[in-house]
């Protein structure tokens, strides 16, 4: 009896001393991916990894982690045209992670996630200069918000006869994507102080789009909903590459 119990009290210790390697070696490769992820993609802040599963040392045995979540802040996101717009809050799920010994290079099979553009960041990319849309009429768009059930509210400046309008005008508009692109269009068209403008003249005061060139890893816009922080978005990739 006395043997058994020794026998047991030796199996519970290494059986906490594998935890603690084990935790140990996962917090290592942790900060290796993420210093490594913040290097191949040029980011301000160093990401969040985690890596998930027990034990980590068997996963690692076979050279695959099946599932590890990124986060990044404040993402600056090319679009296309030289200028970049802020991504907040860029969380990303990532499946079966293939790697090498060092965590230079690391490929997900697939992968999902949200982020989310605040309305101010996407303000930047609507028609903010007053523009003429009837004889005597300019418009310009000054704010965006939620405007409820997955639509935005674009509030419009608008000035008649060299006066201007004491309240904005809103107008309620959808948001979809096509590709890499996030587009804004009204759902109806506004008038101005009982003038109504030609459609081509408001949309182009009303309606409008970003381009979201890259994303970390190759991962791309999937789907995008109109909420109360800002346009929330939906990821998806393949052969996402952490790094390398």
């Amino acid at each position: 009896m006395r043997a058994l119990r020794i026998l047991l009290i030796v199996a519970v210790i290494l059986g906490v001393l594998f935890v603690i390697v084990d935790r140990v070696a996962v917090h290592f490769a942790e900060s290796e991916a993420a210093d490594k992820l913040k290097t191949s993609e040029s980011l301000a802040e160093t990401p969040d990894v985690s890596i998930k599963g027990f034990p980590f040392l068997t996963q690692v045995a076979g050279g695959e982690l099946d599932d590890v979540e990124v986060g990044i802040r404040n993402y600056e996101a090319p679009t296309g045209d030289g200028e970049k717009i802020r991504i907040d809050d860029l969380n990303a799920d990532m499946k079966g992670v293939r790697f090498t010994g060092d965590y230079s290079s690391a490929t997900a099979a697939t992968a999902t996630g949200s982020a989310l553009i605040a309305y101010d960041e996407l303000l930047r990319t609507a028609k903010s200069e007053s523009t003429q849309v009837a004889p005597g009429v300019t418009a310009r768009v000054v704010g965006l918000s939620d405007g409820g059930n997955g639509k935005i509210k674009v509030a419009i400046e608008a000035t008649v006869l060299g006066k201007t309008l004491p309240n904005p005008i809103y107008v309620l508009s959808s948001v979809t994507v096509q590709g890499k692109t996030v587009m804004v269009h009204a759902d109806a068209l506004p008038k101005f102080g009982g003038v109504q403008p030609a459609e081509g003249r408001v949309r182009a005061i009303t309606d409008f789009q970003q381009a979201i060139d890259q994303l970390p890893g190759g991962i791309r816009v999937d789907t995008v909903r109109a909420a109360k922080g800002g346009v929330e978005v939906t990821v998806k990739g393949s052969d996402v590459k952490l790094a390398g």
